[in-house]
This record gives structure tokens, C-alpha cells and sequence, in this order.
């Protein structure tokens, strides 16, 4: 378990951004069903929806951005809770690129891989890993977008969503596993420790030429999710 606690590159927990954060929220003083329930809170609804750099940046980047996406949201999940002592993992997959079409138009939704990669963080509480895959949609986009979302094969997809069912879509904390885009998984891609060893595998914006021409649109996408959250 000891390997589930470690900082690391990408976890850099120890970075004064991150320590002071923490220390502000008081979350070392928390139990531990409050430390995961405030922390997965915080990176769900104040780190909004969208798209950074590329995915293996550290965790106080994320936090510096102040956005992120499945990846980079989880680096800064993991990151957190390592540093209220909480062990946690990431889990990697591929995912269906039809569920970014609403988030990714024109010819940034063409650019995408048909199979994105895609990683949820799993914390480890009452004896078992649970999924946090919830914590990538703020409540504001979701409330924009949820009844945006197109049925398809049995569930409801788009706008980086993709569910079973949208009528029972519960994304907060309540000691049990939270899904946004589980339904779009495509390959499973196994667990880590950390997402250094996962990224270095598989990674969105491998090449010079995808990293700069994802990180000239996303900008765009980016007010785009913020014209959707703010309609």
C-alpha cells in the first residue's frame, strides 16, 4: 500500500501550491470519508471541465490552470489525497471518441483518435478500490449539457459525457463508485501506482505535430465549454 502514498513527478504533492492549499481547507483534520468527500468536491466543481497541454503534467500545474480533464484531473485527485494519506491508484482504458462530439467540433473532433485514452482515479476505502471517474464534469457544465446528451446503443452520449442513464446520473460522493464516461470504454489498459508509469505508455499528445496542433485549437474549445457553462 506503501506504493499508493508515494509522491512522484507528476504527484508532486510536496509543492508549496498544493501543501498550502490543503492546509487552508483544513482537510488533515478531516475523517477519512470527509477527506475524500471534500478533496473529489474541490477538483470536481473548482478545477471546471477542459482541456490542458497535454496529459502528464504535474499535479500544481493542474491546479494552476485551474481546468482539467479525465487525466490531468486525476494526476491532481491523486496528488490531493496522497497528501491527506489517503491511497489511491489510477485506472487506464480507451474511450470512444463519439462521446467528446458537443465538446469537440469541426476539425478538432476530426483530428481526435477514434480511441482516446482515458484514466480515472481509485481510491482505496472500507477495504476496497472505489472509482472516482465522477470528478471530471463541474456541476455547471453538466447542468448545461445534460439533456444535450444523444441516445445511443443504450446509453447517452456527447459533450464528454457518456452514461446508461442520464435520469439517475449521480456524480457526487457517497462511499460508492461515481461514472460520467465509463460507457464509452472501448480496451481496458490496466492499473498503476501512479500516473508517471501510465502516461509514459499511453499518452493523447504524443508527437510534435499532434501537441501542436491539439494545443492551437484548445484554446478554442476551451471558451467554447466556458460559453456552453455559462449559457
Amino acid at each position: 500500500m506503501n506504493s499508493n502514498l508515494q509522491d512522484t513527478v507528476m504527484l508532486d504533492f510536496h509543492n508549496p501550491c498544493i501543501q498550502q492549499l490543503v492546509r487552508r481547507k483544513g482537510w488533515h483534520h478531516l475523517s477519512e470519508n470527509e477527506k475524500i468527500s471534500n478533496i473529489y468536491d474541490f477538483v470536481r466543481n473548482e478545477i471546471k471541465f477542459g482541456y490542458n497541454s497535454s496529459d502528464n503534467l504535474s499535479a500544481s500545474q493542474v491546479l494552476q490552470d485551474g481546468y482539467g480533464q479525465c487525466n490531468t484531473k486525476s494526476t491532481l485527485l491523486m496528488a490531493l489525497l496522497r497528501t491527506v494519506n489517503i491511497p489511491c491508484r489510477i485506472h487506464g482504458f480507451y474511450i470512444d471518441k463519439k462521446m467528446q462530439k458537443g465538446a469537440l467540433t469541426g476539425i478538432t473532433y476530426l483530428f481526435a483518435p477514434k480511441k482516446i485514452v482515458h484514466a480515472w482515479t481509485e481510491v482505496y476505502f472500507e477495504g476496497d478500490w472505489v472509482a472516482l471517474e465522477g470528478v471530471i464534469i463541474d456541476d455547471n457544465y453538466l447542468h448545461q449539457v445534460k439533456d444535450r446528451l444523444c441516445r445511443l446503443d443504450g446509453g447517452y452520449i456527447g459533450y464528454g459525457i457518456a452514461v446508461e442513464q442520464k435520469e439517475q446520473l449521480n456524480v457526487c460522493w457517497r462511499g460508492l463508485s461515481t461514472y460520467i464516461q465509463s460507457f464509452s470504454i472501448t480496451d481496458k489498459l490496466g492499473v498503476y501506482d501512479s500516473p508517471d508509469e501510465f502516461f509514459e505508455k499511453y499518452n493523447n499528445t504524443n508527437g510534435f505535430l499532434k501537441k501542436s496542433l491539439f494545443n492551437l485549437l484548445r484554446k478554442k474549445i476551451n471558451k467554447r465549454l466556458d460559453i456552453i457553462r455559462g449559457a
